[in-house]
């Protein structure tokens, strides 16, 4: 009675969390996609963004006729799954969801729940060949998951975490007025290779920077960031380098701001939720953020796929769009398509590994090998809206940021040392 009770709650959930027709069924059932995040807890917004970026792939799809199979089009549908951004948390929404027949996962806000996700799924496939299960991963960077850990049933569509930093080395290599820098990371799996990768790539290309500070600490768990941020500018260093994301990002930035440090902050999400508004005017011409799509990319296509995102979630605190989540639903559709299939997972893998699309200007290819997807990346500099190359504020702070480098795929591509073990 138990179990009945939590799977009608969560249908409940999913039916008011989204409007009817996302679910709608003119050629069969839909086609079902669990997104199993944090959507509670200190992260919750993030999921919750991700859940809107989500939503809009899956709508768009629905609106041109679903995906279409030998069987006749089929919608797309999209069902949560709560992590609480917890990996025991999200192993159980794994079962919840390969129980209630679900085939694929897409999750993406913690490295490590990525990794015990992936475990799992080798030993399901493997144990359970009919009843296979594939994982498509927007957000999680540790680049240990398309390296030592890559597996047949792992897709990642965001650039790892050295990608990320190969791409903002791009602009510290050239910024010669910061000759020292402090390092600071979440306690974590992602977090520990951001500084890792931080130091190696800093001694290959800038030997003459000072790492004036190397520190990691609890993800989620602080909720003062002023012992921190004091340490930063006792330091000295002129700059920080930092993978800090959701409230982690926007505290530190926040006591940054508070105890007067007027450094630079070269971040992977600065331009996240919360973020420039939390820094306000001291981030003008000081906050730099990598990322693979920003609002402010020039070109009609772009903005036109910004101004869409926007009619459909005006609320100023929805506004945050992922470029990459799009073309990871478009990617998925491809493959099902192509495969004639939405339920052999292993047509549907090996058409996905194949897999180029391309949405508003901007797109992307899947490396074979390693299942890493290779696409344009852009480093922005924050700034105030109405400045140049700034038409697009973000979430009505009016701040955002200015593309100052942008870099080609193969120019963010880089090797990879996966052994991938392919179903026989």
């Amino acid at each position: 009675m138990n179990i009945f009770r939590r799977r009608l709650l969560k249908l409940l959930t999913a039916a008011l969390a989204s409007p009817a027709w996302v679910g709608a069924q003119p050629g069969g059932p839909s086609i079902r996609i669990a997104l199993i995040e944090g959507l509670s807890g200190p992260f919750g917004n993030t999921g919750e963004a991700v859940y809107r970026n989500l939503l809009w792939a899956v709508e768009r799809v629905n609106a041109r006729g679903g995906v279409k199979l030998p069987g006749g089009h089929r919608m797309l549908g999209l069902e949560r799954y709560d992590s609480k951004g917890q990996n025991e948390e999200g192993l159980a929404a794994l079962r919840s969801a390969i129980d209630d027949g679900i085939q694929f996962v897409v999750q993406g806000n913690s490295s490590s729940v990525a990794a015990v996700l992936i475990d799992a799924l080798n030993k399901h496939n493997e144990r359970e060949p009919g009843r296979r299960v594939l994982f498509l991963n927007y957000s999680a960077v540790d680049p240990v998951l398309t390296n030592e850990k890559c597996s047949f049933w792992h897709f990642r569509f965001d650039a790892h975490a050295d990608m990320r930093m190969a791409a903002l080395m791009e602009v510290i290599r050239d910024d010669r007025s910061v000759k020292s820098v402090y390092l600071i990371g979440q306690d974590y799996s992602f977090g520990q290779s951001v500084l890792r990768e931080a130091r190696r790539q800093l001694g290959a290309q800038r030997p003459d920077m000072q790492i004036v500070g190397d520190e990691l600490h609890p993800v989620g768990r602080v909720k003062d960031f002023l012992p921190y941020a004091a340490k930063i500018k006792s330091s000295g260093a002129q700059a920080v380098i930092t993978g800090n994301w959701g409230n982690d990002l926007t505290l530190l930035v926040k006591a940054a701001r508070e105890v007067g440090f007027e450094g630079k902050f070269y971040t992977f999400y600065g331009n996240a939720l919360g973020a420039p508004a939390a820094i306000g005017d001291a981030g003008i011409g000081r906050v730099v953020a990598v990322a693979d799509w920003l609002p402010n990319v020039p070109g009609a296509p772009s903005e036109a796929f910004y101004r869409s995102f926007r009619a459909r979630f005006p609320k100023p605190e929805d506004d945050y769009v992922h470029m990459r989540m799009q073309l990871l639903v478009e990617a998925l559709v491809q493959a099902m398509e192509k495969s004639g299939s939405a339920t052999n997972m292993v047509a549907v893998a090996g058409q996905l590994e194949q897999a180029a699309v391309s949405l508003s200007g901007q797109g992307g290819r899947m490396r074979a090998a390693d299942h890493q997807f290779q696409q344009p990346l852009v480093v922005g500099l924050m700034d105030r809206q109405g400045a140049s190359g700034v038409k697009f504020d973000v979430e009505g702070s009016g701040y955002a940021f200015r593309v100052i480098r942008q870099i080609s795929p193969a120019q963010a591509e880089l090797p990879s040392t996966c052994r991938m073990a392919r179903p026989v």
